[in-house]
């Protein structure tokens, strides 16, 4: 397997190490928070942060792009948790790599190609409302029905940190880039506020403020290495039936979320990723989670965006950022409970800026109608429901969209030749879209006896192209009139059972073998 650790040069080592040192420390807080939500140990969470960073970074087929524990597979899997233990969550995230595995062996990350782009631009524009709307917890007390929003003091102190790291990140690229903005910016923030809270007018929320505030019982993030650890369940057919449904949707969410990201990563590199090498590295990823106490996860967009625009494009910066992370549990955790979660916020909210797809407002009035829907559809799909879902019914639209267009774009062109027979020559596409206005094409009463329909510039697709050709020879032989077919397709022509005896079929013997889709060639 090939493996390309980063550009062999200075500068290249260099901003992979020091974007993963940023990426690590937005890592931290999320992992937690995600953790949270599945109703687990803050550390369930950090170790899938660093699992699924480090194995999916060696072996996925993005480099540049950061992997770890989400939010998407963290709500998939909450209700196993609730009802059968965290033990049942291990045994699902082992399968749920298990499925990742065989969807890469099976090269089912190349079907990413079929995501049109208005479901692309929907995806990244809801997702970068997703990562906005998931900071405003940060300026709450309290969770759940008791949450309050900040007010007074604490609510300027917090937003006057989130504007100057916004500001930090914004103008530092423009003096220099030996540094990566956001982790400066985080740096100076923390500094400050440590300044700050020096003074007891002063209250300047940190991460472990955060991490105390979703449970008062944590006094401390410090942990050690992830160990082997099979999950305490019995490994029979019950346990398989309980686990599947939830392995299922996670490692399709999973996969989803990280081919779109590699996609985008894509883009804005202008360099190309392979998507089933990135299934195998998904997959590896969080089988391994499933045996070393981790929740699993996949490819992270906010962080990813993070790294590329700090600098990091090879693997080293992966690698480093999983790294850092572990080594901020084990031995860095005081300096990361003092980072203010402003800081943190303010990162996020530059993330929201350049991930929205600020080009797709302009575009409005530029595109089809039906465009703007699927954006706008899979924009607030993706922020009430989930990424999958999104996706899967924007995918859906898009599809019986083009086939409500090209099932309008066939039509006819007709003439009398010197026998008196009235040849038709159609043009377009026949399939299930169009066999409806095909039928609509024809009026055999008012038709000579002798009638030819001439397929030189049209196609047959499928197994309703058949039939509404079937359908209309019925309605010429009803009437005592012939109907002959000329330049179809053989493979057309032997699918036409029912009309066998009925209809005159030429095929002309110089023509290419134009293919159709049925189950009788397949």
């Amino acid at each position: 397997m090939h493996f390309t650790l980063t550009n062999l040069n200075l500068t290249g080592i260099k901003n992979d190490t020091l974007s993963g040192l940023t990426v690590a420390l937005a890592l931290v807080p999320e992992a937690i928070a995600f953790a949270f939500v599945c109703h687990i140990s803050p550390m369930i969470g950090l170790y899938a942060a660093f699992i699924v960073g480090l194995v999916s970074s060696v072996l996925g087929g993005r480099p540049g792009m950061i992997s770890g524990a989400t939010g998407a597979v963290a709500v998939v899997l909450a209700s196993l948790v609730v009802s059968h233990g965290v033990e049942y969550l291990f045994a699902a995230v082992a399968l749920m790599g298990i499925l990742q595995l065989a969807a890469g062996l099976l090269k089912l990350g190349k079907y990413v190609r079929l995501i049109p782009h208005p479901v692309m631009l929907g995806f990244v524009n809801g997702l970068a409302i997703v990562i906005f709307l998931a900071q405003l917890a940060q300026f709450k007390t309290g969770t759940g029905d008791q949450a309050q929003w900040l007010q007074g003091a604490d609510l300027w102190i917090m937003l006057t940190l989130v504007l100057l790291t916004m500001v930090l990140s914004f103008l530092l690229p423009l003096l220099t880039k030996a540094i990566p903005a956001s982790l400066f910016a985080i740096i100076t923030v923390t500094l400050l506020g440590m300044a700050l809270s020096t003074y007891d007018i002063f209250h300047v929320r940190t991460v472990m403020d955060f991490v105390t505030m979703l449970d008062p019982d944590i006094s401390s993030l410090k942990g050690g290495l992830p160990s082997f650890h099979i999950p305490h369940v019995p490994f029979d057919l019950d346990t398989l039936l309980i686990i599947l449904p939830y392995s299922i949707l996670a490692a399709a969410v999973g996969l989803i979320e990280s081919l779109l990201t590699l996609t985008l990563v894509d883009e804005i590199t202008e360099t190309r990723g392979h998507g089933n090498r990135e299934c195998l590295g998904q997959g590896a990823a969080n089988l391994i989670c499933g045996f070393f106490g981790a929740m699993g996860g996949c490819a992270m967009i906010g962080q990813s965006m993070i790294n590329i625009k700090s600098g990091g494009r090879g693997r080293l910066s992966g690698i480093t950022a999983a790294l850092a992370l572990m080594a901020f549990v084990m031995i860095g955790s005081d300096f990361i409970q003092i980072i203010p979660v402003a800081a943190l916020v303010g990162v996020m909210f530059m993330v929201v800026i350049s991930t929205f797809e600020w080009s797709s407002l302009r575009l409005i009035n530029k595109i089809p109608k039906s465009d703007t829907f699927i954006i706008v559809l899979v924009s607030v799909i993706t922020v009430l429901e989930d990424l999958a879902t999104a996706v899967l019914v924007g995918v859906i639209v898009s599809a019986l969209v083009f086939a409500w267009k090209k099932g309008s774009q066939i039509e006819i062109h007709s003439e009398t030749d010197q026998k008196g027979s009235k040849i038709y020559h159609l043009r377009g596409q026949l399939f299930f879209g169009s066999a409806r206005n095909f039928a609509d094409l024809f009026n055999p009463s008012e038709d000579p006896a002798d009638v030819i329909i001439d397929f030189h510039d049209a196609r047959v697709h499928d197994q309703s192209g058949i039939e509404a050709i079937n359908t209309l020879s019925e309605r010429y032989t009803r009437l005592g009139k012939t109907l002959h077919l000329i330049d179809l397709s053989p493979e057309c022509a032997q699918l036409l059972e029912t009309a066998a005896d009925l209809v005159d079929v030429l095929v002309y013997e110089d023509l290419k073998h134009w293919h159709i889709a049925s189950d009788k060639l397949g």
